[in-house]
């Protein structure tokens, strides 16, 4: 990684405040030419190569400007590739640009909101945090994790790049292609006002999500099985991951105990003549017994990471399951108010007795009976609002069905992903422990051989 300094002219920052307004005519038609492609059967991973490629930390005028301090962060090298030949309007068929993770972060809240029946691929990690340990460290521009980081985001675009209909969002084509004023664009949709159930603000959507969790009358069970599922899901992965931790901590310390050996024997084959080599080499089989396991823990943390990524998996299918419960909830309200309008005009026609107390009832014994005239004004005025409730259950009734046919067939499409990709996550895992394994066994042999020779 690079090291920016703040008045360098080959390193731009990418503060937002800093975007302009309008994108230049080549961004525009690089973004058209990424919706062409994706206008085309299949998804846009078929057809043009998505990464991110490179990571460096910068330093700029950000919050803290004002008390002498300088805003540290690390930006991420987004690069596309035109797989055809010919394609126009992507220069040589090749873009790239910087994004901060706090882009990543605006781009997948978009997606969340627009297309609330999809299950969004999750982001990789903001922090260096152990899920099994619930440890955090200070330093998050670890180079390690940052490079972890950066797989994790290019596996998320790629995912996003691979869905067949996300492919297809031009604002997942300006964040490719978009160089300044990208982030102004999808702000300006007004997706943060634009909920998936029609609501005003953030706090009503969680309240009315919280009291349809609680309040529906007739939950629906395939939602429910999911919701356990997701919850499941991420307890058993968990498990699995503490275990993994602990294994490869004791892994970790019996590989470097070994070093113990390598200096023993070293130091031992300086008296002794006639098995001083053998002890010599003994002693670098066993340094490299010790050292040759850092390489091997790295391939196991990222194995790590993509379990981890299925337990923000399950997160995304929670939140699936919480606006199928709101849209439902709304609908069995539009269903009790269509019910109370139908029975009160029902009660003044006299069609339906009154069987409880009611305000109606006692003024007219202290009044008398309403007029005609009255009774019928009342009835035409409850017609309306019965007409206007039955075109309301009606929408909530066609919403609720509709993201439920969609959300049900995204979930089918999820659970064809997991399942490969879980299986290729654990055959990985026992590829990794027979090598280690076999490395050990190569060792020892070796070792063994060495004494025989003394």
């Amino acid at each position: 990684m690079a090291d920016v300094n703040e008045g360098s002219s080959a390193a731009p920052t990418y503060d937002s405040d800093l975007l302009s307004d309008q994108a230049n005519d080549s961004e525009a038609s690089s973004i058209g030419e990424l919706a062409r492609i994706a206008a085309k059967d299949g998804t846009l991973l078929e057809q043009v190569e998505i990464c991110v490629s490179e990571q460096e930390k910068r330093t700029g005028a950000g919050r803290t400007a004002a008390m002498g301090m300088k805003d540290v962060y690390t930006v991420y090298l987004v690069e596309t590739r035109v797989k055809e030949q010919g394609a126009s309007g992507l220069g040589e068929g090749h873009t790239s640009l910087w994004r901060r993770y706090s882009e990543f972060e605006l781009l997948r809240n978009y997606l969340v909101v627009t297309y609330s029946f999809v299950v969004v691929p999750p982001l990789p990690e903001k922090r260096m945090t152990l899920m099994w340990q619930q440890l955090s460290t200070v330093d998050n521009f670890d180079a390690d994790f940052i490079e972890r980081r950066r797989v994790g985001l290019e596996g998320f675009l790629q995912r996003v790049g691979a869905h067949l209909l996300l492919c297809k969002d031009t604002v997942l084509h300006g964040f490719l292609q978009q160089e300044d004023g990208w982030k102004d664009t999808v702000l300006a949709t007004g997706f943060q006002a634009k909920l998936p159930i029609g609501l005003e603000t953030q706090q009503d959507s969680r309240l009315k999500s919280l009291n349809a969790s609680f309040r529906l009358k007739k939950p629906d069970r395939k939602f429910e099985d999911l919701k356990n599922y997701a919850s499941d899901l991420q307890s058993h992965i968990t498990a699995v991951l503490k275990v993994r931790a602990k294994l490869a901590d004791r892994l970790y310390g019996i590989h470097k105990i070994h070093g113990n050996y390598g200096r023993v024997f070293s130091e031992w084959s300086g008296i002794e003549q006639e098995m001083g080599d053998g002890l010599q080499s003994a002693g670098h089989f066993m340094d490299a017994y010790k050292d040759y396991i850092d390489d091997y823990m790295n391939e196991e943390e990222q194995i790590a990471d993509q379990l981890k990524e299925y337990i923000y998996f399950a997160d995304s299918l929670k939140s699936v399951c919480r606006k199928q419960e709101v849209l439902q909830y709304e609908m069995e309200k539009a269903e009790e108010m269509l019910a109370a309008k139908t029975l009160q005009r029902d009660q003044i026609q006299g069609n339906t007795p009154s069987k409880s107390f009611s305000l109606r009832g006692m003024r007219s014994k202290i009044f008398g009976p309403e007029s005609q005239e009255s009774r019928d004004a009342q009835v035409k005025l409850l017609e309306e609002q019965i007409e206007e409730c039955e075109q309301h259950l009606k929408r909530s009734t066609q919403e609720s069905v509709s993201f439920m046919e969609r959300a049900l067939a995204e979930v089918e499409r999820f659970k064809k992903q997991r399942t490969t990709d879980l299986k290729e996550i654990f055959i990985n895992y026992a590829i990794l422990q027979i090598k280690i394994s076999k490395r050990g066994i190569a060792v020892w042999t070796n070792t063994k051989e060495c004494f025989e020779k003394m």
